[in-house]
């Protein structure tokens, strides 16, 4: 292969990237052996007297490739070490500070942007981080950090003339009215509709705050004069419980309930699986009765597919094989792009989710929330409930007490505060109702400009003014 000299210095260049400093963990087998290659030729095949240094092949290999020399000097290395190009260093991605927020934040967010709506303004950036930083049940958020937790719950920004306003997106805002729809319909048949969901607590779990008495100072001083040193604090949030449950206005289903330790200290979904939690679902279907509705968020572990569909990340022949199985006709001439297109026509017939399937054999319908819809979902009002039961009473902080506090506090929801619950959720239903069209008429008032999809809309609308 023979190096093509670049236009801007004569330098022999395979890559097209200006010369800079790369992770090492950004190269690919290909560029390492690219690499590799070029160093080999120029070492091979130039004289001897043209490059009697090593240091000189290397750095026209770097020179060559638009790399720099210590990624040369590190990609030979470990060609020599190992007789063979190592795959790349791929790391996790880390979790996002959005990711970290719990699902009752993000939704109480969104019902700051709405409730801008409801009352006849446009939110804007700077108006609806004023808002939450003022409120002192929401954590407060740097100006950048909130504008990713925003893109995140999947809003847009639109403009209207000199100012930039926060809507939802169009695909959740489909979503929801459908969601609405459906359970309008659900509810004029009379159908038994229940509702789903987990949470956890942990071995500490406790309240914020509680009264203290200010004029004891020390142990010694509650000794002497007979007091206490107030509540014990626990040490460390401790083990970690889970809960997955379902019910409706008359209570949790009996039995029904699926509690667990969690061996994970990150997001408690992180504990859950789509195998397991089907198993604890089939189980359950039964109890429901026929004809019912089960409402559920949208987490992974409850949207497994029941066939995996092709994507860009399969190859060619796994594609063809897929076709192939489908008897979908196709020529070994076509492209993958071309195959996939085929797919993408037919795929909504295969897609389906397992539990859907597993619901379909009892006669009941699965309904999915909108995503960060929480609000939707009585049985989060349920579980705050539960966990304040927990906090109030737990003293211990030991998990086996904890663990009968939880069972506790479920057994204490009567059927009276699920109606309760359940009542407050359809007037939040019909809030939204309401909210999509009151959006179209302040948003109607002068001509708007979709700005989401410019590449320096980011960059843009937190730099300017959002008044």
């Amino acid at each position: 292969m023979e190096p093509q000299p670049s236009s801007s210095k004569g330098t022999p260049t395979y890559f097209n990237s200006p010369k800079k400093k790369r992770p090492k963990s950004c190269f690919s087998v290909i560029e390492k052996n690219m690499v590799t290659n070029a160093y080999k030729y120029i070492k091979e095949a130039w004289s001897s007297n043209m490059y009697p240094y090593k240091k000189d092949m290397v750095k026209t290999t770097a020179d060559m490739l638009g790399i720099s020399v210590p990624s040369v000097y590190r990609i030979i290395k470990d060609y020599k070490e190992n007789s063979q190009i190592t795959p790349p260093i791929i790391e996790k991605n880390r979790p996002t500070f959005s990711d970290k927020i719990d699902d009752f934040t993000k939704s109480a967010i969104r019902r700051k942007v709405h409730s801008f709506f409801i009352k006849g303004e446009l939110p804007t950036l700077k108006k609806v981080l004023n808002d939450i930083n003022e409120d002192d049940t929401l954590p407060n958020f740097k100006r950048t950090t909130f504008y990713k937790i925003l893109k995140h719950l999947k809003f847009k920004y639109i403009k209207r003339q000199s100012n930039h306003a926060i809507i939802d997106s169009d695909d959740i805002v489909l979503w929801r009215r459908n969601y609405l729809y459906k359970m309008k319909d659900f509810r004029k048949e009379n159908r038994r509709i229940f509702y789903m969901d987990e949470t956890w607590v942990n071995s500490g779990h406790t309240v914020n705050k509680t009264w203290v008495d200010p004029t004891v100072k020390s142990k010694r001083q509650a000794f002497l004069d007979g007091l206490s040193t107030g509540a014990k604090n626990p040490t460390s949030k401790g083990r970690r419980l889970c809960v997955v449950h379902i019910g409706n206005e008359d209570g949790f289903v009996e039995g029904a309930s699926w509690i667990f330790e969690s061996k994970s200290s990150g997001d408690y979904h992180e504990s859950m699986d789509a195998l397991n939690f089907e198993k604890w679902f089939e189980e359950v279907l039964p109890k429901l009765g026929d004809n019912a509705v089960v409402v559920m968020d949208n987490v992974p572990y409850h949207s497994r597919q029941q066939e995996k569909i092709p994507n860009s990340n399969w190859l060619k022949a796994n594609i063809q094989e897929w076709l192939k199985n489908k008897n979908i006709s196709f020529t070994d001439n076509e492209i993958k792009l071309e195959l996939l297109r085929k797919v993408n026509e037919v795929k909504f017939l295969y897609k389906k989710y397992a539990v859907n399937e597993l619901a379909k054999q009892h006669g009941i319908e699965i309904l999915r929330l909108p995503p960060y819809h929480c609000e939707l979902n009585p049985i989060a009002l349920i579980w705050a409930d539960v966990k304040g039961y927990v906090a109030k009473n737990n003293t211990t902080f030991k998990f086996e007490r904890v663990k009968e506090l939880l069972n506790e506090g479920i057994k204490q929801i009567t059927p009276e505060k699920w109606r309760k619950c359940v009542e407050h959720v359809k007037k939040e239903e019909e809030k939204f109702s309401q909210l999509d069209h009151i959006v179209d008429n302040v948003t109607d008032k002068t001509l708007i400009i979709n700005v989401t999809d410019s590449n320096s809309e980011s960059t843009d609308t937190v730099n300017s003014d959002l008044e």
